[in-house]
């Protein structure tokens, strides 16, 4: 018994073998509208300007742009490149949109790490060779000269003023009614100590306090405590943000100075308003100290000063003469010249010193300072209140105070480095 294979005919009049295929029914497509262009116009895109709190305009009386045909445009890879692609404008009202739709954060250089600084000279000038060397917030820019003043009681000033007073007054009247100066010699004898002992505050209230930091004990920081106001001596090591002097470029300091001193005779040009004839003028100051790092001699152990952010700093080292320029010597070195032309600084006829003073990274120096600890970091913060040096009789001084963090250094940093 034989089995009948099926066949159909094709259209062609070809039999093949198979049964014929049948065709599927199609389903119906749905009409759709044709959505038109908006160009990138949001006001135009119906849901997406809602999302932004943008008025939609209507559409139904509204004339929509043709769209360009690709042919009839100069550059045709892409339609949307036009001239408005530039940068978003920030406003106070809804978040505005670029015309190809995109939503963008503003320009370039406008979000918070535009004004982030690397730590290292940050040198922007106008025209080649205007170099003008500028740190962050990060790093504290110093005055002119520490402050260092001494305090006497208001209530003691105003009883040795009104007894002077009273003095000269009756002195002067026995003097015009009985002939007699007795009661002015008096007045002179009490007076003249008074006001000797003003100047000599005054001439030598500075090295007191040398002196009284050098004799300061240095205090162990491993037990140290929270809060306590101590003297620790050691070597420095840089922290974030090394420094760099400006005219001799030596790297990895922790302070900076450079100074421009220039010398006023009579009738002279003057370096500063308060430049008097016959002395040394500042013309320019540049003093910058940073956070560091000091390791304790005594404990070994590694604290962290906070000198940067604009604390108050005392700082005491004694720069060294890097350029002298006098009536003799005229010729100017081309680094000279160039550091002047840098800050818009004439080197005309003028009698100047330039003196430079730093800290390198491997110094050994003297912090004082209170005690923080948090989240077991040790640090060395600056006093809230002013320190005060006490009465020193020996020397017939008055108590002598200074603010903020003090820090003093040997004279002799080259020698006396330690390589870290």
């Amino acid at each position: 018994m034989t089995t009948r294979i099926p066949s159909h005919q094709l259209s062609s009049g070809l039999y093949v073998s198979g049964r014929p295929e049948q065709l599927k029914e199609r389903q119906p497509t749905m009409a759709s509208r044709a959505v038109p262009y908006t160009g990138g116009d949001v006001k135009k895109s119906g849901e997406l300007g809602k999302m932004f709190d943008i008025q939609v305009t209507d559409q139904a009386n509204t004339k929509l742009p043709s769209r360009p045909s690709s042919s009839s445009q100069p550059n045709s890879g892409s339609v949307r490149s036009g001239s408005n692609s530039g940068p978003v404008k920030k406003t106070s009202g809804p978040l505005p949109l670029q015309p190809t739709g995109l939503i963008t954060s503003g320009p370039i250089g406008s979000g918070p790490l535009s004004n982030r600084r690397s730590g290292q000279l940050d040198y922007s000038g106008s025209g080649s060779g205007s170099v003008k060397a500028g740190y962050g917030s990060a790093v504290t820019s110093l005055g002119e000269d520490v402050k260092v003043g001494f305090r006497v009681s208001r209530a003691v000033a105003w009883v040795v003023m009104v007894v002077v007073a009273m003095g000269v007054m009756v002195g002067a009247f026995l003097m015009v009614a009985v002939k007699k100066a007795v009661v002015l010699v008096a007045v002179a004898a009490v007076v003249g100590p008074l006001f000797i002992g003003m100047i000599w505050n005054c001439v030598w209230g500075r090295r007191g306090l040398l002196g009284f930091v050098k004799k300061y004990p240095d205090t162990e920081l491993r037990g140290a405590i929270d809060g306590q106001y101590v003297k620790v001596t050691g070597v420095v090591t840089c922290g974030s943000i090394p420094l760099e002097s400006s005219y001799q470029r030596v790297p990895r300091c922790v302070y900076v100075s450079t100074e421009l001193h220039e010398y006023k005779g009579c009738g002279g040009k003057s370096a500063n308003p308060k430049h008097r004839c016959f002395s040394w003028g500042s013309r320019h100051s540049e003093k910058y100290v940073s956070d560091f790092y000091i390791s304790d001699f005594q404990s070994g152990l590694r604290a962290l000063v906070k000198a940067g952010y604009g604390a108050k700093v005392a700082l005491f080292v004694k720069p060294a003469t890097v350029v002298n320029i006098t009536k003799g010597n005229r010729d100017l070195s081309p680094s000279f010249l160039r550091w002047l032309a840098d800050r818009n600084l004439s080197s005309d006829d003028r009698i100047m010193r330039l003196k430079e003073g730093y800290i390198k990274e491997g110094s050994t120096v003297s912090v004082m300072g209170v005690v923080r600890r948090h989240d077991n970091v040790l640090m060395i913060v600056p006093s809230t209140e002013p320190v005060s040096t006490g009465c020193q009789w020996s020397r017939c001084l008055l108590p002598t105070y200074v603010e903020g963090l003090i820090l003093t250094c040997d004279d002799n940093q080259d020698g006396d480095v330690v390589p870290v």
